[in-house]
């Protein structure tokens, strides 16, 4: 999969210490792909924007 166009973001939860981060990129055409932030060149998740929103909403719901 061709991501190398992705915009990747950390989380404004993020603190700055470069410690354990995931990274988002939400600019891939029907996809949302997820990265180590530790590992940029390493391997990557990706998913369909519905079911990431569907994550979010859970993840929303549990705090």
């Amino acid at each position: 999969m061709e991501l190398s166009a992705a915009e990747w973001r950390k989380s404004s939860h993020s603190g700055s210490d470069g410690g354990s981060c995931v990274e988002v990129a939400t600019n891939v055409p029907g996809l949302v792909a997820l990265r180590d932030s530790k590992i940029p060149n390493g391997p990557t998740i990706t998913v369909r924007p519905e079911h990431w929103r569907g994550f979010l909403r859970m993840l929303a719901h549990r705090r």
